[in-house]
C-alpha cells in the first residue's frame, strides 16, 4: 500500500467518525477513491486515546470495497465497540487511528496445546481460534502487550470464552498477517 493509499484510508476513517458524531452514517463514493481501493479487503480499525485502546472492530474476511470496510469499521469502533461508551466529540481530536488490513486466513493444523505453540510466530500471526460458538481473534499488534506465546495464547482463550484447563478436542486456529498504519 502506498504512502498515498494509506492516507485516503486514514482519512476515510476520520471522516467516518466525524459524521458519526453528527449521527449520520458517512458512505465514501467510489469515484472518490483510488481504483486500487475499491477492491474487495478486510481491515480493523483500532482508536486510542492518550495511548490507551477506545475501540477496535473489524472483520476477518473480505466481503467489501476495501474502501468501504474501513469507513464501516472506523465508525463501529468509535460508536459501537461494546467495551467502550460511544465517542464523544470532545474525545476526536485525541484519537490515534490505526488501520490493520489483514491477508487471508490460514488453518492451522496441530495435535495439541505445544505443537499449536511451536508454530505460533510472536510478532508477526495474527490468530483466530474457535471451539464450538467461542471465537476470538488477536491482532499481530498484541504481541506487542503478550509477548510469550503461552501467554498471548491464554489471554486469547479467556477472550473467547474457553476455558484454559481443558484442552478443547474441537479446537481450530487460523493465522493471518497485516499491513499497520496510523496517524
Amino acid at each position: 500500500m502506498t504512502p498515498t493509499e494509506q492516507q485516503q484510508l486514514l482519512d476515510i476513517a476520520r471522516q467516518s467518525i466525524a459524521a458519526g458524531l453528527h449521527g449520520k452514517h458517512w458512505h465514501p463514493k467510489a469515484e472518490d477513491t483510488d481504483p486500487s481501493l475499491r477492491e474487495q479487503g478486510c481491515s480493523f480499525v483500532t482508536l486510542h486515546k492518550q495511548g490507551f485502546l477506545r475501540g477496535c472492530i473489524g472483520a476477518l474476511t473480505a466481503y467489501q470495497p476495501l474502501y468501504e470496510d474501513v469507513a464501516e469499521h472506523a465508525f463501529a469502533a468509535a460508536f459501537s465497540d461494546p467495551r467502550f461508551p460511544p465517542l464523544d466529540e470532545s474525545e476526536l481530536d485525541q484519537l490515534h487511528i490505526e488501520i490493520s488490513l489483514l491477508s487471508p486466513e490460514e488453518p492451522i493444523e496441530f495435535r495439541n496445546k505445544a505443537h499449536l505453540l511451536n508454530q505460533l510466530r510472536p510478532g508477526i500471526d495474527g490468530l483466530t481460534i474457535r471451539s464450538g460458538s467461542h471465537q476470538a481473534t488477536f491482532l499481530p499488534a498484541v504481541w506487542q502487550q503478550l509477548p510469550a506465546p503461552e501467554v498471548f495464547l491464554q489471554h486469547l482463550f479467556k477472550k473467547a470464552g474457553i476455558a484454559m484447563d481443558s484442552w478443547p478436542e474441537n479446537l481450530q486456529a487460523w493465522r493471518y498477517t497485516t499491513e499497520q498504519f496510523g496517524e
